[in-house]
């Protein structure tokens, strides 16, 4: 016979037995190295002989908090598929792949990068993450979900219009990634795009005395490109190159996009550099220049921003401008639980740092 069930332990039970406040548990369940090592380990103790499990309603209705923060991240389509099916044996395809270099969903790998830390300094800090990721009509729905759940909100700007936020940020605090939006109200954590895309291209350009030069950028509305573009226009400046002497091109971030525009590029006369204004659209425009057959940086120096790990394994191994991505998320949890520490006060930003990363595709010297 089976024994008979008796009721889940409680806050209260844990407390009892650790001989603490409760306050003091759903410290140790949310900010444990706030707490005395001594009492921690106590508390903890308790938990895990009463088998506990905190209850994240119970936790927001006690503390006015549920232990869960927010990470919005925009929502991205499947690229198609049109690779042509050479066979067809009992459902399973074969397909000729030796032309097909992209991924479906290759130019989320920056934001891996940033929901990892993001996920990490949650962890650390006892809180759980919640990941949302949509466009389009379903945006206000998605938004409003979230938001109601957590007691903070990330966003990459641009994600969320103006007007959204402004009503979310009523209710919560909301942090803005990839942009410094203290003007608007909000918190924000970026990177310094600008002089990291000026010191770059002064080394093409003032280094390696390279004055043919054509621009991948990104999205016109992209803050993250506006901000490189202008670092890109005072390296120009800088080194007295006309800025109307550049070949500019905007491209959406992702690589397949940059293949077509730089195909298009070198098709015409091939400039000795192409910057790109990051990393996955500087993977497309090598990909052209293999096509194209060639030479990288013998022929055509190619240039990112951003420092993903895919560009650490090209070939050539691409020269970018590394920027913490993983920092920016942890950053934005950071950002969030001191909003909630300190709700009142002007709005914050947090600028972090870059570095330029001479690898095979831009050399220090040619």
């Amino acid at each position: 016979m089976a024994a008979p069930r008796t009721a889940p332990p409680t806050v209260y039970d844990v407390a009892s037995a650790a001989n603490v406040s409760i306050a003091t548990v759903s410290r140790v369940l949310r900010t444990p190295d706030a707490v005395r090592e001594g009492t921690r380990d106590r508390v903890q103790a308790a938990i895990r002989s009463l088998g506990y499990v905190p209850s994240g309603n119970a936790r927001a209705l006690a503390g006015k908090r549920t232990g869960v923060v927010g990470l919005l991240l925009p929502g991205f389509d499947v690229v198609p598929d049109e690779r042509p099916d050479l066979v067809t044996d009992e459902g399973v395809r074969v397909v000729d792949d030796r032309r097909h270099v992209t991924q479906p969903f290759s130019s989320n790998l920056y934001f891996d990068e940033v929901l990892r830390g993001a996920e990490t300094e949650a962890w650390q800090r006892g809180l759980a993450l919640m990941v949302a990721a949509g466009r389009g009509s379903s945006r206000d729905v998605i938004v409003n979900d979230v938001a109601g759940r957590v007691d903070g909100l990330a966003v990459l700007a641009q994600t969320v219009p103006d007007d959204l936020l402004e009503h979310v940020a009523r209710r919560i605090p909301v942090v803005v990634l990839a942009d410094d939006r203290r003007s608007h109200g909000f918190d924000s954590v970026s990177v310094d795009n600008s002089a990291g895309m000026r010191t770059l291209a002064s080394h093409v350009i003032g280094r390696l005395g390279i004055r043919s030069l054509a621009y991948v950028a990104g999205p016109i509305d992209s803050p993250d490109d506006m901000e490189r573009s202008t670092g890109f226009r005072s390296a120009l400046a800088d080194h007295g190159v006309p800025a109307s002497s550049v070949r500019v091109v905007h491209g959406d971030f992702g690589r397949a996009r940059a293949r077509e525009l730089a195909a298009t590029l070198l098709a015409d006369e091939v400039p000795r550099a192409i910057v790109c204004s990051n990393d996955q659209s500087a993977l497309g425009v090598l990909d052209a220049a293999t096509a194209r057959g060639l030479r990288v940086p013998e022929d055509v120096v190619v240039t990112g921003f951003d420092g993903i790990d895919a560009g650490r394994f090209s070939s050539p191994r691409l020269t970018t401008v590394h920027q913490p991505m993983g920092e920016l998320g942890r950053a934005a949890v950071r950002a969030i639980v001191d909003r909630l520490d300190h709700r009142e006060g002007p709005p914050r930003a947090v600028r972090l740092p870059v570095e330029v990363l001479l690898r095979e595709s831009c050399p220090p010297a040619l």
